[in-house]
């Protein structure tokens, strides 16, 4: 079934040209009150969810903040004890290469070798016999010099032998026990140990 559109004409008592528009009534008190009310309510709400939203952003960012600050100070912190570690590392390695170059360059004589010497002994508990190995040009020089040591050796339980194995200005005391190496280079060899464990 098909179904055809009424169609009606107007028709005005007046010409629509003179007819006049009237303002509509004015709202009455009670409406512009509750218009006022949801106004200040959604004024309100919405206030509050920026508010609420603002927090969160500020939270959020003051956490990311704490937490690039953690990473720098802990980045720092690695950083400052790695310098320490390198500069205390550097610091002993130039102590002992000048304290090598020191005792390199000090002339060797009789009252150095009786030291060495000497100090050597000291580490040995009393035994039957003790062999101290010099460097040839040491022996010599006790010898020359006229070292008590030189003068003790070979009558009862010291005996001074040289020895190409053995550096200037140092010994080794050779006992039963065991040997003590008393020269130069392992004595520093022995303090960078210590000062680098």
């Amino acid at each position: 079934m098909i179904m055809t559109p009424i169609r009606h004409q107007l028709k005005f008592s007046r010409t629509p040209a003179k007819l006049r528009h009237r303002p509509l009534p004015p709202l009455h008190a009670a409406y512009r009150r509750m218009f006022k009310e949801r106004e200040d309510e959604s004024f309100e709400r919405g206030r509050a969810e920026a508010e609420e939203s603002l927090t969160g952003q500020i939270v959020s960012q003051r956490n990311e903040m704490l937490q690039l600050q953690d990473g720098v100070l802990k980045a720092i912190n690695d950083s400052v004890s790695q310098v320490i570690r390198d500069t205390e590392s550097t610091v002993i390695e130039i102590a002992l290469t000048t304290a090598a170059r020191l005792v390199s360059e000090m002339p060797i004589d009789r009252e150095m070798i009786e030291a060495a010497v000497r100090e050597a002994l000291g580490q040995v508990e009393e035994t039957a016999s003790v062999h101290v190995l010099l460097h040839a040009d040491d022996l010599a020089l006790l010898r020359a010099g006229g070292s008590d040591l030189a003068s003790e050796s070979g009558t009862g339980r010291l005996h001074l032998v040289s020895s190409p194995d053995v550096t200037r200005g140092g010994c080794i005391v050779r006992t039963h026990f065991g040997d003590i190496d008393a020269q130069r280079e392992t004595k520093l060899e022995q303090m960078r140990k210590a000062l680098t464990e």
